[in-house]
């Protein structure tokens, strides 16, 4: 729900890591970019509004001054949404290149 929240607002390669053995904070994390700083706005505007009509508990959201890196915590889930050239830089997927990748659903 929370990958396809994010690919109905454009996001870039979103992707779903399994977490759970390496971390004791979440489960999973999903991964996507975006082409702008409105972008990674739009994309986390959308997922916030798909997590609470859903009634998922929401645990904090950081990042939203400059926009560029927005951080979700929905507690088993954590989504990071972040302007491309962060994203390459900081290359969270390859901290966790051990990880299984869950599949996304298909648009």
């Amino acid at each position: 729900m929370i990958a396809e929240a994010a690919m109905d607002k454009k996001a870039e390669e979103p992707v779903i890591i399994d977490v759970s053995e390496q971390s004791d904070v979440t489960d999973y994390f999903v991964i996507c970019g975006a082409n702008s700083d409105r972008g990674v706005k739009t994309i986390a505007d959308n997922i916030e509004d798909v997590l609470k009509k859903e009634k998922v508990q929401i645990l904090g959201i950081e990042g939203t001054q400059k926009m560029n890196w927005i951080l979700i915590d929905a507690a088993n889930v954590v989504i990071h949404i972040l302007y491309s050239p962060l994203r390459e830089f900081y290359d969270l997927e390859g901290l966790y290149i051990d990880s299984p990748r869950i599949a996304l659903p298909q648009n």
